[in-house]
């Protein structure tokens, strides 16, 4: 008898989320929902799996993005001839500081050779790695018109959410948004 009861309950919930989700009362990114100060992310109606693409270090060492996998990429796409890139770079490196559950890879996508390192410590933002993207792929694979730009991939590998230009990602409100979601 009891399970009669709990089979009508589970379908009598799964009847009314269906409802709510339809009426568009119950997102399917319930609790992903970035703070006010970042209103320039805007969360991806259908999640898909983030290309493949590659980048390299300061060193010359060759990475892929698919490496990450397994926790919450902040992928942000910037050049030293972008102002609103340089002004959110400090920002970038406050969060990667503050939100340890989260990967932040700020990628230069300068074509000419740039001192990166150089030019992210002159900017308050030395704490982040240097990662480049010379041959632009990664603004290529992720259809970047502009930038910055900046695509936040789930633990699963699949874009969550991307904004277009810059944010306060530094805020704390936008550091206790990547913690929670991160869980750290």
């Amino acid at each position: 008898m009891t399970k009669k009861i709990i089979i009508c309950l589970a379908a009598g919930l799964a009847l009314v989320m269906g409802v709510l989700y339809g009426k568009g009362l119950l997102s399917v990114h319930q609790g992903l929902e970035p703070p006010a100060s970042l209103s320039a992310l805007v969360l991806e109606k259908t999640p898909k799996t983030a290309p493949d693409v590659h980048f390299i270090d300061g060193q010359g060492n060759r990475h892929a993005l698919q490496a990450f996998q397994g926790r919450y990429v902040l992928v942000n796409l910037w050049a030293t001839w972008c102002a609103p890139c340089v002004s959110e770079l400090p920002s970038l490196a406050r969060l990667s500081r503050f939100a340890p559950g989260l990967k932040v890879v700020a990628v230069n996508t300068d074509t000419t050779k740039v001192d990166a390192a150089g030019f992210l410590k002159s900017h308050d933002a030395g704490a982040l790695p240097v990662y480049l993207d010379s041959d632009r792929m990664m603004l290529r694979s992720f259809v970047v018109p502009g930038l910055p730009a900046t695509i936040l991939i789930g633990p699963d590998g699949k874009v969550v959410a991307r904004a277009e230009g810059p944010a306060d990602w530094g805020s704390p409100e936008a550091i206790q948004y990547f913690k929670r979601i991160t869980g750290t």
